[in-house]
């Protein structure tokens, strides 16, 4: 891409002139972006209330709480709540994470009414019926089940406890079936009563609106929301050591493919390093068919179902990681070549070919992911979330650009160290 295409494409990217940002009185910050190319409108969005929270005997309690929210109000029932939804042909759903509970919905833009409606009263009066809180464990718990018996994130999990043991990363956000089924309805009122704040709150909207129209709307229906009990924002501990072992294998047994994480601890997406790192896992197993990863494990070797690389980085150090799915006689041998690939990632610079084929990559599906009202919201979202600033997007390409193969080097060495591992494996 030339640097006139380059320049180009940074004038057509969202940036502080067309992304109108403001702050209510209670705290909640406002993001809106106009698009009156769609019909459509998009309100995405997060508090401060995940399962950082959780106590470990109740673990899962954030993510119940969040699952429970639609399923009544003080104004509708969980079947009025729907069909107002199905009748609009709109979108609304509430799920938690770790560090936030998040929001997102769609509709048409002359609904926009009823999702700000159904999004206030969801956060803000949920009733939680006690029949529907049963109905809602029964359905966690069966999800439970099933992931005990899936080997893909058996394994990712097994992963999350060798790398951060003790760690809150190291719990499963929707929590063991012993947490579940000792939360009781009066810890759903209770969480929602102390978490569910406007502070720390941030709504994203994208489509045919008037940024001052929207403001005033969500300033009526959420404007006078507060909660003086609302707590400090929960602080991640240190990260500790890996645990030992650093390899684990959980036996399911009946099963025909294990599935194996190979990995270490990566930046967090506000670190300096991360672009530079998110460069370098693109071709260590994302990009083409999975990058390096790919093409030795899979392509040549012909060891696995999948195989790849993937960089986590979010509000703390996510996980830096490779996965694949073998056929459990082809365990060792695909550890041992993907060993050998994050060797030769930290031994020696990436090739120019590969950095440049990575940039154009980063560079040319950035547009892409915003082409949608939806892929624009979460987009600016993150703008909020990691403080890139509102003209991050317009300085991308540059920012891409300028990361060289020696850079991606010493990110690597950074951050992963072949002596130290860490191996979840689940299967037969």
């Amino acid at each position: 891409m030339s640097s006139k295409d380059l320049k180009t494409l940074s004038h057509s990217l969202p940036g502080p002139d067309d992304i109108v940002r403001s702050e209510l009185s209670n705290g909640i910050v406002l993001l809106v972006r106009s698009n009156f190319n769609s019909p459509s409108v998009v309100v995405n969005g997060y508090l401060m209330a995940g399962s950082l929270f959780d106590e470990d005997a109740k673990l899962g309690l954030a993510g119940f709480t969040a699952d429970a929210l639609m399923r009544g109000t003080a104004k509708r029932s969980y079947h009025e709540i729907y069909n107002d939804l199905e009748s609009a042909g709109a979108s609304l759903h509430i799920n938690g994470g770790t560090h936030t509970t998040g929001f997102g919905s769609k509709a048409l833009v002359e609904d926009l009414d009823l999702l700000l409606e159904l999004l206030s009263e969801s956060l803000r009066y949920p009733v939680f019926p006690d029949d529907q809180v049963e109905l809602l464990r029964a359905q966690l718990l069966t999800s439970l089940a099933i992931r005990s018996q899936d080997t893909r994130e058996m394994s990712s999990l097994t992963f999350d406890q060798i790398a951060y043991p003790g760690h809150p990363y190291s719990r499963p956000e929707d929590g063991y079936p012993e947490t579940i089924q000792a939360i009781n309805r009066e810890d759903l009122v209770e969480f929602h009563r102390v978490h569910y704040s406007p502070q720390g709150m941030v709504i994203s909207v994208v489509g045919a609106v008037d940024p001052e129209d929207v403001a005033d709307k969500v300033t009526g229906l959420l404007g006078e929301w507060e909660n003086p009990d609302q707590p400090p924002a929960a602080s991640l501990p240190p990260i500790p050591a890996p645990a030992d072992p650093l390899t684990r294998k959980i036996d399911i047994p009946g099963k025909f493919q294990a599935d194996l994480v190979v990995g270490v601890i990566g930046p967090e997406r506000r670190a300096d390093d991360f672009l530079t790192a998110a460069l370098g896992n693109n071709i260590l197993g994302v990009f083409g068919m999975m990058g390096r990863i790919g093409e030795t494990v899979r392509e040549k070797a012909g060891l696995a179902y999948y195989a790849y690389s993937r960089l986590s980085g979010g509000m703390g150090p996510g996980p830096w990681y490779v996965s694949a799915g073998v056929d459990p006689q082809n365990i060792e041998q695909a550890l041992e070549l993907v060993r050998q690939e994050i060797k030769r990632f930290i031994s020696d610079p990436v090739t120019a070919d590969e950095l440049a084929d990575s940039q154009s990559n980063f560079i040319g599906r950035l547009p892409l992911s915003l082409e949608s009202n939806s892929g624009m919201a979460s987009a600016i979202l993150n703008l909020e979330r990691y403080e890139l600033g509102l003209d991050y997007y317009r300085r991308y390409p540059d920012l891409v650009r300028a990361v060289t193969s020696e850079e991606i080097l010493e990110t690597a060495r950074r951050h992963w160290d072949s002596d130290q591992l860490g191996v979840g494996i689940a299967g037969p």
